[in-house]
């Protein structure tokens, strides 16, 4: 036998050697060789081996699919997990707003300019609100874009949209005169669809923010209807005594006493 076939017929087995812990999966299992002649059991090595080689190359294959999977799923564990963030940080602000209002602490916030801006004898929008089809495209002037959201306030199958509109329009016109009218606007429609907390963060965006205006009244007093129907009664109370004492002879003040007078 020729050194070189001394040396492949060495490297087969060492091969089979290393791949044992594979050979009950193998399609040859090496205990079927031992007999023949020396090229009979070459050929077989070269089977067994190749068949660990498909086997190693379908296992590295599983692995590679299954970290595939498993960045997948950590992808989506990181985006659930941005997202419950978000809504704490969204329940954390409100709760500090409605604090702030039962606590007396909104109406230390300096007065915006006189925010007595206008539409504040629109109807209010009916809770039997339904979806939409898109809000319409800003103007790029606010009055204009102001009274296009209020028109939708007035159609109730677009309630949505009027909200989005009004969001459009917080955001793009922050020094608007009619700033606090929007925010009561979404106050309103998100109440009227039965979103309380964040008909609360809006209401209490008014008072807290525009202090002054007409609408800071009704607004700390749909605070503490919210709470009220949320059934905390002891912030509900002291947000209607707010409303008493700091807009004294308003109609959201009559309201205010009108409830406290009927929890006793």
């Amino acid at each position: 036998m020729s050194s070189n076939f001394r040396h492949h017929l060495l490297s087969l087995s060492l091969l089979v050697g290393i791949a044992a812990p594979w050979a009950a999966f193998a399609q040859a299992p090496i205990s079927s060789v031992g007999s023949g002649s020396v090229e009979d059991r070459v050929t077989q090595l070269e089977r067994i081996s190749n068949a660990h080689s498909q086997l190693l190359t379908q296992l590295q294959q599983q692995l590679s699919d299954n970290q595939n999977d498993i960045d997948s799923l950590r992808g989506q564990i990181q985006e659930s997990q941005y997202q419950l963030n978000q809504v704490v940080e969204r329940q954390k602000q409100i709760l500090l707003q409605i604090d702030s209002l039962s606590s007396g602490g909104a109406a230390a916030q300096p007065a915006a300019g006189d925010q007595s801006g206008a539409a504040t004898s629109a109807p209010a929008p009916s809770a039997d609100a339904s979806a939409s089809t898109g809000a319409p495209v800003q103007s790029g002037d606010a009055n204009t874009d102001y009274n296009a959201a209020i028109a939708l306030v007035q159609d109730q199958s677009r309630q949505d949209d009027a909200i989005t509109a009004f969001q459009n329009f917080v955001k793009k016109y922050p020094d608007s005169t009619y700033q606090p009218n929007a925010n009561y606007w979404l106050g309103q429609l998100n109440y009227n669809k039965g979103k309380k907390d964040d008909a609360a963060f809006y209401f209490a965006s008014v008072v807290k923010n525009y202090p002054k205006s007409p609408k800071a009244p009704d607004a700390m007093y749909k605070v503490g209807v919210i709470m009220q129907d949320k059934g905390d009664t002891t912030k509900a109370k002291a947000v209607y005594q707010q409303v008493v004492s700091k807009f004294p002879g308003t109609e959201g003040a009559k309201q205010a006493q009108k409830r406290l007078n009927s929890m006793g």
